[in-house]
């Protein structure tokens, strides 16, 4: 065994035990006379010599206590949340990004007590009407929180990134400045808010403006929310001749627990068909209103 602070204590004490116990001993030798030694002190002398002692080593290949580890995280004031979803239909300010087809998309977000976070977020598109590649992926960072009672914001920055999308390495992608103001009151929030993406070369070296306003009901003791939403475009991101259009949609949610949730959306936004192209069945492919049914999970 290594030699520890705690071996070179039990080794002492019984040293010192005997040594003390040495005068007695010798002065009843003596005498002749019977030497008795006291058998508790040698017990206990004993017992502390046979105690295992762990070295560091030892120390180190002890389980990791996950309790302690979440201890340490929550102190870090960090916290990690992750999402995925399946949607019949990838929708982006009521414009169709994924041809009416099935997407699959997710994300995950790192935050911090202070409000500040930073994450990221991914869908399919469809390359053939959208020409931007395959893949959507969205970086974004900036802070939430409380300003008053009942009402929160959240500004930041996001950058639409799309990484296979062909010609040109960054012809596509933008960056956009987003801000909004929830005010909440018993089960009813309402949220206005901005996003504004810059002149870009990306935007045609033009800018867009949206402006949107989302209203949510929970309807008390059950699991389902009913969501309103309105908003209007002005900018390169439209299908207009006049480059302004209003989205809007209709929505209701079911929890299924505290992970799982079950929407369905009839959604809609302005377009002309001169701007837009025309599917075989005569819908236009960009701004055909929408039914859309999505299953989501939150981590």
């Amino acid at each position: 065994m290594l030699t520890s602070i705690r071996g070179l204590s039990a080794a002492t004490l019984s040293m010192g035990l005997l040594v003390t116990a040495a005068p007695a001993f010798a002065e009843e030798s003596t005498a002749g006379e019977t030497t008795i030694v006291n058998e508790e002190l040698v017990a206990a002398s004993a017992a502390l010599d046979a105690k295992p002692v762990l070295s560091t080593s030892d120390r180190a290949i002890e389980p990791i206590n996950e309790a302690e580890a979440n201890k340490v995280a929550g102190e870090s004031g960090l916290s990690f949340s992750a999402n995925v979803a399946f949607a019949t239909e990838y929708r982006f300010r009521g414009v169709g990004l994924s041809d009416g087809e099935f997407a699959i998309q997710g994300g995950f977000d790192v935050s911090h007590s202070s409000g500040l976070y930073v994450g990221t977020w991914a869908s399919n598109i469809d390359e053939q009407t959208v020409g931007f590649g395959s893949t959507e992926v969205d970086l974004y960072g900036g802070w939430s929180g409380d300003v008053g009672e009942g009402i929160s914001t959240d500004v930041g920055v996001i950058y639409y990134l799309f990484p296979d999308a062909p010609g040109v390495a960054g012809n596509t992608d933008y960056i956009e400045f987003y801000g909004s103001l929830s005010f909440s009151l018993a089960s009813v929030s309402v949220t206005p808010g901005i996003a504004y993406a810059p002149d870009q070369d990306s935007l045609g070296d033009t800018d867009n403006l949206y402006l949107y306003t989302d209203v949510s009901f929970g309807i008390p003791d059950t699991p389902i929310t009913l969501n309103g939403h309105i908003g209007y475009t002005d900018g390169f991101l439209t299908f207009t001749n006049d480059s302004e259009a209003f989205d809007w949609s209709v929505s209701a949610d079911y929890a299924l627990n505290d992970t799982f949730t079950i929407s369905a959306a009839y959604i809609g936004v302005e377009g002309d068909a001169a701007n837009d192209l025309i599917q075989p069945d005569g819908d236009l492919v960009f701004t055909g209103d929408a039914f859309v049914a999505t299953l989501s999970a939150s981590f």
